[in-house]
């Protein structure tokens, strides 16, 4: 698996929720695969750490505060991005948060915190990057790619989880709306939803009781590693996925079989 990539030079990709988890990820996997990515977070400090580690290992970056769930901040920071490497020409919407709380216990500040940052954030994120590839003649090259990272949870119930997975099944739809809106403007739109995996969002749950009854109740009864979603996300970024959009991938060791 590690050796396995797509070339992916001469592309620029924004990765949002780059800071941590499966975002930061991605990032230093496609600095790797020769494209130029563009680190997007509300964490500063944390991009910033992330681009001279890129850097330092060959690559090019440039880091950029944004707040997806803000319109006036996601355009700000397409603009710096344009500004600092060129015109993006495919994203990876993947910020993203979650609550183990359940709806009897959960306040609707919260509720409206996570709608906004996992639904209307990838909303924005996919929309700006679609109006500047089209701007940027995406109809004659056929080189948009949107890319939204969703879950699995989409469609499996999972206890405490009823924000997050409606929010997951939204932009699950969404993906394929716009891909379909956009079918002939040379934007393709495409979702992958991972299964449950060790990262800084899912950690505390994963190391409680009801997460070790979670992973239990998997046929496999295992996490997934990060790096299964390589291929994958690569391919959708590159040439290679030119004849496919609006399509939905759940990578997730048979987690909801």
């Amino acid at each position: 698996m590690g050796g396995y990539s797509f070339d992916l030079t001469g592309r620029t990709v924004l990765v949002t929720g780059a800071s941590s988890g499966i975002g930061r990820h991605f990032a230093k996997k496609l600095a790797r695969s020769g494209a130029r990515v563009a680190l997007a977070a509300r964490r500063i400090e944390a991009l910033e750490s992330l681009r001279a580690e890129i850097e330092a290992d060959g690559g090019i970056a440039v880091a950029t505060p944004m707040d997806v769930a803000d319109e006036a901040s996601t355009i700000a920071a397409y603009d710096a991005i344009e500004a600092a490497i060129g015109p993006v020409d495919s994203v990876i919407a993947n910020a993203g948060v979650s609550s183990g709380k359940s709806a009897l216990g959960m306040d609707i500040d919260e509720f409206d915190r996570i709608v906004a940052i996992n639904q209307r954030g990838v909303f924005l994120t996919a929309r700006e990057g679609a109006r500047r590839m089209i701007k940027a003649g995406s109809a004659e090259r056929g080189h948009g790619r949107i890319v939204i990272i969703s879950s699995v949870t989409a469609w499996y119930t999972s206890a405490h989880t009823v924000t997050y997975s409606a929010t997951k099944a939204a932009v699950t739809q969404m993906g394929r709306t716009m891909a379909l809106d956009w079918a002939n403007k040379g934007v393709n739109v495409n979702v992958v939803c991972p299964g449950y995996m060790r990262t800084e969002l899912t950690d505390d749950f994963l190391s409680s009781d009801k997460g070790q009854a979670l992973l239990d109740s998997f046929p496999r009864r295992r996490l997934m590693d990060i790096d299964v979603l390589d291929p994958t996300v690569l391919f959708l970024c590159s040439d290679a996925s030119a004849q496919i959009t609006g399509s939905v991938f759940a990578i997730d060791d048979g987690q909801t079989l």
